[in-house]
């Protein structure tokens, strides 16, 4: 007998029931198998003869994957249904796995990571697409929330699994690691996870199709330039941290891990408020209030940059209140954006996963084009803060108009 829990009815509509906390794991699956391996770039290096180029392309080519992968896997669930489309996905990644665990040299773990990206994403566009299926719209905000609360326990926890794992277990124990994870995914979303979308007929319109009119929505182009700008420009100082803590701020390398950690609590902290204040603000408010904190916040370190006041506890307390805000901010933006149209959630929450992962790019290579990254940073922050705000209050008065 299947384990899928049967829907319930809300003001008479069938809603499915999807248990939240499986499709945070899945989505978490994505980004978690790029911080885990981190760690082991060095002996990994060691191990295949290769030098730092050839490891950090494991990186940027994952990367790579995470932000295309996921123009893809919206428009395949709005058409084919969620399931389907992020099972194959789930099997995409753990066959990249395998591949990565036993790859003979640095080309084929390099290809392998592409796969691996390639089906990891799925879980990070059809997770949120399928949280939006199956809430209502007053609970999808508080559930995002709840859901990026579990996600970002993956990047806080892979640096130091797979720093341990490396170490003890060497530098493939981690890709067989994510294999099995994929196998236990795979398992558990064939056990308990409903087709939460309505498949369309063969004679629906086409994939391009739905991008086109995504595009066409200035409401949808802002809210998704607003919440790059206001989450994933955080990349910047993530890249940069090392510089800043090491060479600026005469640390030792041991504390960048632990500092970037408090970034990550400001970002779990940051999506546990808008679970709560979601029931009493509305979602604009809650966005644009949320974003002009972490702005003040970038404001702080710029102006302490500029005057030659930095210091640890400056950096980390101004770039926790960021995170603070950029967590509080996130999961209204995501729902604002991917809720326009409800026959393309998948396409929407892919296009709007895809600008984000393209603003943090942007952003991170242009923080470190100068020769202070502290300055860098506080200005390409600053500047993707203000963009946000003028989207998100422009957006609003879009959604008006029409």
């Amino acid at each position: 007998m299947s384990a899928i829990q049967r829907p319930r009815i809300v003001n008479g509509v069938e809603i499915p029931q999807a248990p939240l906390w499986l499709l945070a794991i899945i989505t978490f699956c994505g980004t978690f198998a790029m911080h885990i391996f981190v760690p082991a770039l060095p002996i990994a290096g060691a191990d295949l003869k290769v030098g730092a180029a050839a490891m950090q392309t494991t990186i940027s080519i994952y990367i790579l994957g995470l932000a295309f992968g996921q123009l893809i896997y919206g428009p395949l669930a709005d058409r084919f249904g969620r399931r389907k489309v992020l099972m194959f996905g789930i099997v995409i990644y753990t066959s990249a796995g395998l591949a990565a665990a036993l790859a003979p040299d640095a080309q084929a773990l390099i290809t392998a990571r592409l796969f691996q990206a390639l089906g990891g994403c799925s879980g990070l566009v059809l997770g949120r697409a399928m949280v939006r299926d199956t809430s209502t719209s007053d609970d999808a905000v508080k559930r995002l929330a709840l859901m990026n609360m579990m996600v970002m326990l993956g990047p806080g926890l892979a640096p130091l699994l797979g720093g341990l794992m490396a170490n003890s277990l060497g530098w493939r124990s981690i890709f067989f690691a994510l294999c099995a994870l994929g196998i236990v995914n795979f398992l558990l979303a064939w056990r308990l996870l409903p087709e939460t979308g309505k498949p369309r007929p063969k004679n629906g319109p086409s994939l391009l199709h739905d991008y086109k009119k995504l595009l066409s929505s200035k409401v949808f182009l802002l809210l998704t330039l607003g919440g790059g700008c206001a989450t994933t420009s955080g990349y910047a100082f993530i890249a940069s941290a090392p510089f800043i803590f090491v060479h600026d701020l005469q640390r030792p390398a041991s504390e960048v891990g632990p500092y970037l950690a408090m970034q990550v609590c400001g970002v779990w902290g940051g999506s546990f408020t808008a679970s709560r204040l979601i029931a009493y603000v509305s979602a604009r408010k809650l966005m644009i209030t949320a974003n002009a904190v972490s702005l003040l916040a970038i404001f702080v370190l710029l102006g302490a940059t500029l005057l030659g006041l930095l210091s640890v506890p400056l950096v980390i307390a101004t770039m926790f209140v960021f995170s603070w805000g950029s967590g509080t901010a996130s999961p209204s933006a995501l729902n604002e954006a991917i809720s326009l149209n409800p026959n393309v959630v998948g396409s929407a929450s892919g296009l709007y996963g895809f600008g984000q992962m393209a603003v943090g790019a942007v952003c991170t290579t242009l923080a470190g084009l100068g020769s202070n990254p502290a300055l860098g940073v506080g200005i390409v922050m600053a500047t993707a803060g203000v963009i946000a705000q003028l989207s998100f209050r422009y957006a609003g008065r879009v959604r008006i108009e029409d």
